[in-house]
């Protein structure tokens, strides 16, 4: 007994990389689509958005984490949704505090946090039922890997629609613009090209990984 509760107390590589890769909330879970679709039209509203889920994500899984055995069963879900609101109201106010023209860019999407199904998923199915500090790591992971896909997004919108990076001039007067790149439809568009590519790629993996095992069977 000693044995299973020490591995699955275990911090491996695959606590932390789940949300990077194998199960990223944008680009496999398709999780969060609101502010993927919505603050993704320039990188610096992508980047703030996804460090803002993240800081949610990370200070929500530690209470949870280390409530869960004196939270009711009857409200865990009501309970959860308390404590990502509590941390969701603290950064409103500061994303205000620093600057209201980004607190205008994100606007309603920041309070809509709450919302997003990548926090209390992760709340339900893995910080309850896990010590804080595994449930920290894999709360990282999954934060890392929601800031990165929005941060594909908005670079290629931004880039691609605006001629710009973070707000840097790329090429000059003479570029004409991808105007569609950041209004909503450009979104969807990006979107589904991202999701092509990272499906072509998993998929590549694993005919690698077959073809390897045939290999060795040889």
């Amino acid at each position: 007994m000693t044995q299973i509760n020490k591995n699955k107390d275990a911090i491996t590589w695959e606590t932390f990389s789940e949300g990077l890769w194998v199960n990223n909330p944008v680009f496999v879970m398709l999780l969060g689509m609101c502010p993927v679709l919505a603050v993704t039209n320039s990188a610096i509203n992508a980047l703030a958005m996804g460090l803002a889920t993240m800081f949610v994500l990370l200070a929500s899984t530690i209470l949870v984490s280390l409530l869960s055995d004196f939270i009711p069963k009857q409200v865990r879900i009501a309970t959860y949704i308390i404590i990502i609101a509590t941390f969701v109201t603290i950064i409103d106010y500061v994303i205000q505090a620093i600057s209201l023209d980004l607190y205008n860019a994100l606007g309603a999407f920041i309070q809509l946090i709450v919302a997003n199904c990548m926090i209390l998923g992760r709340a339900e199915a893995f910080s309850s039922k896990n010590k804080p500090l595994k449930s920290i790591v894999n709360a990282l992971g999954m934060g890392i890997g929601f800031t990165f896909a929005l941060l594909c997004l908005g670079v290629v919108r931004e880039v691609l629609g605006a001629g710009a990076i973070f707000g840097i001039d790329l090429f000059g007067e003479n570029f004409q613009p991808w105007v569609v790149m950041i209004l909503p439809p450009g979104g969807f568009l990006v979107l589904g090209g991202w999701l092509l590519l990272f499906d072509w790629i998993k998929q590549r993996q694993a005919k690698d990984e077959e073809q390897e095992g045939r290999a060795n069977v040889a």
